[in-house]
């Protein structure tokens, strides 16, 4: 028997509750993980409190992010006692999660626990730290360069901000902070950015074209603050768009992309191929201050995630909210 959060839907309406399973009960797969460490994330938020149709069957245990260690395998690239993590994949979506203390899955949606982080360390990072890692990566694709100019960082409290800033601050970028929450200044300057500003002034309809600032830009927000954020890229930089907090309307026109030659890179993090998450898990070991995980986490038991999901939703949590699900 294990301890999960379970989500149902019935006659009696949508219900998420923490209940104890049976190994049984798990969905088919190659190998079996004994979870260490979850997350909370937007998209669990969503499937925990019903506000989005994320969650596409019934029942279903939550939990986009899993760190653990390999219980029994059929697959060859695993065997009993390795460390393993995994996110995405439509986990916590179509297939049971990371919100409990056992999960079943395909061994090719794992990846090794890399070299030089703890489980809690790699929640800590998690999805939105392994995304910002992708925005990071085709910033650079791009070629993009630190001497290059600003970049711009939108939802910049929140976890794929939070973590964008720290890599691009430790890569020697100068880094501007867009968020909702002002008061969280102090936070992000500790991450290293550079300047603060308020979303209020991108969340608005602006100009097709504005003035030139941005080299590039890391967008979890979508809508009006995507857009203005493209009218004031500066000639050939890049937009990476990972998230739609704001919405998933672009009211943008085309003069961005063909007047100043800008680029909006779209990032996908739930079905990257084997070899980016390996490569961009590398980087994040390395290039990311793992000192500044404190700061940017925090550690919840399992029965306290319910809870929580809400004000996440609202916008209310900072930073990264790692489960620690046998606590």
């Amino acid at each position: 028997m294990f301890q999960a959060i379970l989500i149902t839907k019935d006659d009696s309406g949508y219900q998420a509750g923490l209940q104890r399973l049976d190994e049984s009960q798990l969905p088919a797969g190659d190998v079996l993980v004994r979870v260490s460490h979850s997350t909370l994330n937007y998209k669990d938020g969503l499937a925990i409190t019903g506000k989005a149709p994320v969650v596409r069957q019934f029942p279903m245990v939550p939990g986009i992010d899993l760190v653990g260690q390999v219980e029994h395998s059929e697959h060859a690239g695993y065997q009993k006692g390795d460390w393993v993590l995994l996110n995405g994949w439509g986990v916590g979506e179509a297939h049971w999660g990371g919100l409990a203390q056992m999960a079943r899955l395909k061994g090719e949606w794992l990846i090794p626990l890399p070299a030089g982080l703890t489980p809690q360390q790699a929640m800590s990072i998690g999805t939105a730290g392994y995304t910002a890692m992708l925005c990071v990566m085709a910033l650079e694709r791009h070629g993009l360069q630190p001497g290059d100019g600003e970049i711009a960082v939108t939802g910049a409290a929140g976890g794929v901000g939070s973590v964008a800033i720290a890599i691009l601050a430790k890569l020697g970028y100068r880094v501007v902070a867009v968020t909702g929450r002002t008061e969280d200044a102090a936070y992000l300057q500790s991450l290293g950015a550079a300047e603060v500003l308020p979303r209020a002034q991108f969340s608005a309809p602006g100009k097709p074209l504005a003035k030139e600032r941005w080299a590039g830009a890391v967008d979890v927000v979508g809508s009006h603050t995507l857009a203005n954020l493209c009218a004031t890229t500066r000639y050939g930089g890049v937009v990476t768009a990972c998230g739609l907090a704001a919405g998933m309307d672009l009211p943008a026109t085309v003069a961005p992309f063909i007047l100043r030659g800008v680029t909006l890179a779209g990032i996908d993090s739930v079905m990257r191929p084997r070899a980016d998450r390996i490569a961009a898990w590398d980087r994040l070991a390395r290039d990311l201050d793992l000192d500044k995980l404190a700061t940017i986490s925090q550690e919840l038991s399992l029965s306290q995630v319910i809870p929580l999901a809400a004000e996440l939703l609202q916008g209310r949590i900072r930073g990264r909210i790692v489960v620690d699900v046998n606590r």
